[in-house]
C-alpha cells in the first residue's frame, strides 16, 4: 500500500513566506515495514535545519525543525507518536488518551534518510510495520502526518506547524480529527 503524498496546511497562526510547500506520504514496503515520507520545498538559506548527529533517541526534537507521524485505531483514544528530526535523532512516545502520556515503548531506532537540495530537504523515516499499534479485528488506522519547520529569520520562536488538518486556534497535532489517513488496514504487500 502506497498512501500517495498529502499536501500539509500550514496553521494560520504560524507564519512561514520562506516555505513554499510540506508534502508528506506514507508506504508500507515489500520487507514488512513503514516509511513515512516528508518532502519541504522552500528558501533552504531561511530554514534552520538541525546538524547530523548519531541516530539516537531524544526528547523536545519538536522544538526545532522535526518530521511528526500519529498512528491509532479508530474508535480507541490511545495512539503512538513518532518523531524524526534531519539529525537523525528520533522519538517515539504513546498516549493513553488525549495528551496522556504512557511510558515510551522500547521500539527499535527508525532509519532515517535526510537528503538536502538547492530549495529542498527529503526525509524517509522507515520502521518496522509491528512498531504501529494494532488491534484484533482489523479495526481501521487514523494517522496524521505533520511537520515543525524552524525558521532562521523569523521573530518569536520562528516555529511554522504543518498538519493534513488543522482544527483548533492554536496548532495542536494531537487533536484525533487531525489524523486524516483512514486505512481499513495496513498489510505488507505481496510480491
Amino acid at each position: 500500500m502506497i498512501e500517495p503524498d498529502r499536501s500539509l496546511i500550514r496553521h494560520p497562526a504560524t507564519p512561514a513566506p520562506m516555505i513554499h510547500a510540506v508534502d508528506a506520504g506514507i508506504a508500507v514496503l515489500a520487507d514488512g515495514c513503514v516509511a513515512f515520507r516528508y518532502r519541504l520545498r522552500g528558501d533552504m538559506a531561511r530554514i534552520r535545519i538541525p546538524a547530523e548527529g548519531p541516530p539516537e533517541r531524544s526528547d523536545s526534537l519538536w522544538e526545532h525543525t522535526c518530521f511528526e507521524a500519529f498512528a491509532g485505531l479508530e474508535g480507541e483514544p490511545g495512539y503512538r507518536e513518532f518523531n524524526f528530526s534531519p539529525s537523525g535523532q528520533w522519538a517515539v512516545h504513546d498516549f493513553g488518551d488525549y495528551r496522556s502520556r504512557l511510558a515510551d515503548p522500547a521500539l527499535a531506532a527508525p532509519r532515517i534518510r535526510t537528503r538536502a537540495t538547492p530549495g529542498r530537504l527529503e526525509l524517509e523515516a522507515v520502521v518496522p510495520l509491528s512498531s504501529l499499534p494494532f488491534a484484533p479485528g482489523g479495526a481501521a488506522w487514523e494517522i496524521g502526518l505533520s511537520a515543525v519547520i524552524e525558521a532562521a529569520d523569523m521573530p518569536g520562536d520562528g516555529l511554522s506547524h504543518w498538519a493534513l488538518r488543522h482544527s483548533s486556534p492554536r496548532p495542536d497535532f494531537h487533536l484525533r480529527d487531525g489524523f486524516a489517513l483512514r486505512q481499513a488496514s495496513l498489510r505488507r504487500p505481496s510480491r
